[in-house]
Protein backbone atom coordinates (compact mmCIF):
# COMPACT_ATOMS: atom_id res chain seq x y z
CA UNK A 1 0.00 0.00 0.00
CA UNK A 2 2.81 2.39 0.88
CA UNK A 3 4.72 1.51 -2.28
CA UNK A 4 1.66 2.30 -4.40
CA UNK A 5 1.34 5.68 -2.72
CA UNK A 6 5.01 6.46 -3.38
CA UNK A 7 4.63 5.45 -7.03
CA UNK A 8 1.49 7.59 -7.35
CA UNK A 9 3.13 10.66 -5.82
CA UNK A 10 6.40 10.41 -7.74
CA UNK A 11 4.51 9.66 -10.95
CA UNK A 12 2.93 13.08 -10.63
CA UNK A 13 6.39 14.64 -10.99
CA UNK A 14 6.90 15.39 -7.30
CA UNK A 15 10.31 13.89 -6.70
CA UNK A 16 11.98 13.80 -4.32
CA UNK A 17 9.20 13.55 -1.76
CA UNK A 18 9.51 15.21 1.62
CA UNK A 19 8.89 12.41 4.15
CA UNK A 20 8.56 12.59 7.93
CA UNK A 21 8.93 9.35 9.93
CA UNK A 22 7.49 9.79 13.42
CA UNK A 23 9.09 7.34 15.83
CA UNK A 24 11.30 6.16 12.99
CA UNK A 25 14.03 4.90 15.29
CA UNK A 26 17.07 3.43 13.56
CA UNK A 27 15.78 4.05 10.04
CA UNK A 28 14.15 0.81 8.95
CA UNK A 29 11.91 2.83 6.64
CA UNK A 30 13.94 6.03 6.36
CA UNK A 31 17.09 4.55 4.83
CA UNK A 32 15.30 2.63 2.02
CA UNK A 33 13.23 5.72 1.24
CA UNK A 34 16.38 7.83 1.10
CA UNK A 35 17.97 5.26 -1.20
CA UNK A 36 15.01 5.80 -3.52
CA UNK A 37 15.87 9.50 -3.62
CA UNK A 38 13.44 10.93 -1.06
CA UNK A 39 14.33 13.38 1.72
CA UNK A 40 13.42 11.96 5.13
CA UNK A 41 13.16 13.59 8.55
CA UNK A 42 13.12 11.08 11.41
CA UNK A 43 11.64 12.19 14.71
CA UNK A 44 12.40 9.93 17.67
CA UNK A 45 12.77 10.32 21.42
CA UNK A 46 15.76 7.97 21.71
CA UNK A 47 19.24 9.47 21.16
CA UNK A 48 20.66 5.96 20.83
CA UNK A 49 18.21 5.11 18.05
CA UNK A 50 19.03 8.33 16.22
CA UNK A 51 22.77 7.66 16.58
CA UNK A 52 22.21 4.23 15.00
CA UNK A 53 20.16 5.92 12.27
CA UNK A 54 23.02 8.32 11.52
CA UNK A 55 25.50 5.45 11.24
CA UNK A 56 23.13 3.43 9.08
CA UNK A 57 22.52 6.37 6.76
CA UNK A 58 26.28 6.97 6.41
CA UNK A 59 26.91 3.32 5.59
CA UNK A 60 24.17 3.47 2.94
CA UNK A 61 25.55 6.69 1.49
CA UNK A 62 22.37 8.68 2.10
CA UNK A 63 23.37 10.98 4.96
CA UNK A 64 22.54 14.01 2.87
CA UNK A 65 18.93 12.86 2.52
CA UNK A 66 18.20 12.05 6.17
CA UNK A 67 17.71 14.48 9.04
CA UNK A 68 17.45 13.26 12.65
CA UNK A 69 15.32 15.23 15.12
CA UNK A 70 15.19 14.20 18.76
CA UNK A 71 11.81 14.62 20.42
CA UNK A 72 8.58 12.94 21.45
CA UNK A 73 5.69 12.39 19.09
CA UNK A 74 3.59 14.39 21.54
CA UNK A 75 5.78 17.42 20.69
CA UNK A 76 5.65 16.94 16.93
CA UNK A 77 3.88 20.24 16.28
CA UNK A 78 6.71 22.06 18.09
CA UNK A 79 9.49 20.24 16.23
CA UNK A 80 8.41 20.60 12.59
CA UNK A 81 7.05 23.33 10.37
CA UNK A 82 3.45 22.85 9.24
CA UNK A 83 2.69 21.78 5.69
CA UNK A 84 6.18 20.53 4.90
CA UNK A 85 5.61 16.84 4.18
CA UNK A 86 4.25 14.89 1.22
CA UNK A 87 4.15 11.76 3.36
CA UNK A 88 4.18 11.13 7.11
CA UNK A 89 4.85 7.69 8.55
CA UNK A 90 3.31 7.16 11.99
CA UNK A 91 3.92 3.49 12.72
CA UNK A 92 3.26 1.93 16.15
CA UNK A 93 3.04 5.35 17.78
CA UNK A 94 -0.60 6.19 18.49
CA UNK A 95 -1.01 3.29 20.91
CA UNK A 96 1.89 4.41 23.15
CA UNK A 97 1.63 8.21 23.31
CA UNK A 98 -0.20 10.07 26.06
CA UNK A 99 -2.32 12.18 23.71
CA UNK A 100 -3.04 10.28 20.47
CA UNK A 101 -5.56 12.86 19.25
CA UNK A 102 -2.94 15.61 19.52
CA UNK A 103 -0.34 13.52 17.71
CA UNK A 104 -2.81 12.70 14.92
CA UNK A 105 -3.64 16.39 14.60
CA UNK A 106 0.07 17.24 14.43
CA UNK A 107 0.56 14.61 11.73
CA UNK A 108 -2.23 16.22 9.70
CA UNK A 109 -0.76 19.70 10.21
CA UNK A 110 2.68 18.51 9.07
CA UNK A 111 1.23 17.32 5.75
CA UNK A 112 0.75 19.46 2.70
CA UNK A 113 -2.80 19.50 1.29
CA UNK A 114 -3.26 16.19 -0.50
CA UNK A 115 -0.35 14.63 1.38
CA UNK A 116 -0.68 11.12 2.80
CA UNK A 117 -0.23 9.61 6.24
CA UNK A 118 0.75 5.96 6.68
CA UNK A 119 -0.55 4.95 10.11
CA UNK A 120 0.07 1.59 11.79
CA UNK A 121 -1.75 0.77 15.03
CA UNK A 122 -2.09 -2.22 17.33
CA UNK A 123 -5.34 -4.10 16.77
CA UNK A 124 -7.57 -4.79 19.78
CA UNK A 125 -9.23 -7.90 18.34
CA UNK A 126 -5.91 -9.62 17.70
CA UNK A 127 -4.77 -9.12 21.29
CA UNK A 128 -8.06 -10.41 22.68
CA UNK A 129 -7.96 -13.55 20.54
CA UNK A 130 -4.28 -14.23 21.27
CA UNK A 131 -4.88 -14.05 25.01
CA UNK A 132 -7.98 -16.19 24.85
CA UNK A 133 -6.08 -18.83 22.87
CA UNK A 134 -3.38 -18.75 25.54
CA UNK A 135 -5.97 -19.36 28.27
CA UNK A 136 -5.65 -15.82 29.69
CA UNK A 137 -9.38 -15.28 29.72
CA UNK A 138 -9.48 -12.52 32.34
CA UNK A 139 -7.06 -10.43 30.27
CA UNK A 140 -8.96 -11.29 27.11
CA UNK A 141 -12.20 -10.09 28.68
CA UNK A 142 -10.65 -6.81 29.81
CA UNK A 143 -9.21 -6.34 26.34
CA UNK A 144 -12.66 -6.50 24.74
CA UNK A 145 -13.38 -3.14 26.37
CA UNK A 146 -10.06 -1.71 25.20
CA UNK A 147 -7.94 -2.03 28.35
CA UNK A 148 -4.60 -3.73 27.46
CA UNK A 149 -3.97 -5.16 30.96
CA UNK A 150 -1.17 -7.45 32.13
CA UNK A 151 2.35 -6.53 31.11
CA UNK A 152 1.24 -4.82 27.93
CA UNK A 153 3.45 -1.86 27.07
CA UNK A 154 0.79 -0.12 24.97
CA UNK A 155 -1.74 2.31 26.41
CA UNK A 156 -4.56 1.43 24.03
CA UNK A 157 -5.51 -0.63 21.02
CA UNK A 158 -7.74 0.15 18.08
CA UNK A 159 -10.22 -1.34 15.66
CA UNK A 160 -10.98 -0.01 12.18
CA UNK A 161 -13.75 2.25 13.41
CA UNK A 162 -11.86 3.85 16.29
CA UNK A 163 -8.68 4.35 14.27
CA UNK A 164 -10.62 5.87 11.38
CA UNK A 165 -12.52 8.16 13.76
CA UNK A 166 -9.28 9.33 15.40
CA UNK A 167 -7.78 10.29 12.05
CA UNK A 168 -11.01 11.86 10.81
CA UNK A 169 -11.13 14.10 13.89
CA UNK A 170 -7.62 15.25 12.97
CA UNK A 171 -8.77 16.18 9.47
CA UNK A 172 -7.48 13.11 7.65
CA UNK A 173 -9.58 11.10 5.20
CA UNK A 174 -8.86 7.36 5.28
CA UNK A 175 -8.45 5.91 1.78
CA UNK A 176 -7.49 2.31 2.58
CA UNK A 177 -7.24 -0.06 5.54
CA UNK A 178 -5.24 -3.27 5.54
CA UNK A 179 -4.40 -5.86 8.16
CA UNK A 180 -0.76 -6.67 8.91
CA UNK A 181 -0.05 -10.26 10.02
CA UNK A 182 -3.60 -11.56 9.72
CA UNK A 183 -2.65 -15.10 10.81
CA UNK A 184 1.16 -15.03 10.76
CA UNK A 185 1.38 -14.65 14.54
CA UNK A 186 -1.05 -17.54 15.11
CA UNK A 187 0.46 -20.12 12.74
CA UNK A 188 2.93 -22.54 14.42
CA UNK A 189 6.53 -21.75 13.58
CA UNK A 190 7.16 -25.05 11.81
CA UNK A 191 4.15 -24.57 9.56
CA UNK A 192 5.11 -20.97 8.77
CA UNK A 193 8.61 -22.05 7.78
CA UNK A 194 7.46 -25.05 5.74
CA UNK A 195 4.60 -23.23 4.00
CA UNK A 196 6.13 -19.77 3.79
CA UNK A 197 5.01 -19.00 0.24
CA UNK A 198 1.47 -20.12 0.99
CA UNK A 199 1.40 -18.00 4.14
CA UNK A 200 2.55 -14.91 2.23
CA UNK A 201 -0.05 -15.52 -0.48
CA UNK A 202 -2.79 -15.84 2.14
CA UNK A 203 -1.67 -12.70 3.97
CA UNK A 204 -1.68 -10.65 0.76
CA UNK A 205 -5.12 -11.94 -0.21
CA UNK A 206 -6.68 -11.43 3.22
CA UNK A 207 -5.02 -8.13 4.21
CA UNK A 208 -7.57 -5.86 2.57
CA UNK A 209 -10.71 -7.90 3.16
CA UNK A 210 -13.05 -7.75 6.11
CA UNK A 211 -13.49 -9.68 8.33
CA UNK A 212 -10.00 -11.18 7.90
CA UNK A 213 -8.13 -7.89 8.17
CA UNK A 214 -10.04 -7.15 11.38
CA UNK A 215 -8.22 -9.86 13.35
CA UNK A 216 -4.73 -8.92 12.14
CA UNK A 217 -2.06 -8.06 14.70
CA UNK A 218 -1.87 -4.52 13.34
CA UNK A 219 -4.03 -2.26 11.20
CA UNK A 220 -2.46 -0.13 8.48
CA UNK A 221 -4.40 2.95 7.41
CA UNK A 222 -3.53 5.21 4.50
CA UNK A 223 -5.13 8.60 5.08
CA UNK A 224 -4.95 11.89 3.23
CA UNK A 225 -5.13 15.53 4.21
CA UNK A 226 -7.97 17.15 2.30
Amino acid sequence: MLRRELDRATGAGRRPLQVVDVGGGTGGFAVPLARDGHDVTVVDASPDALAALTRRAAEAGVSDRIRAVQGDADSLSELLEPGQADLVLCHSVLEVVDQPAEVAAAVATTLRPGGAASVLVANRAAAVLARAMAGQFDLALSGIDGAPGGRDTVLRRYDVESATALLAKAGLIVDEVHGVRVVADLVPGGVAEREHEGLVAFELAAAGRAPYRDIATQLHLLARRA
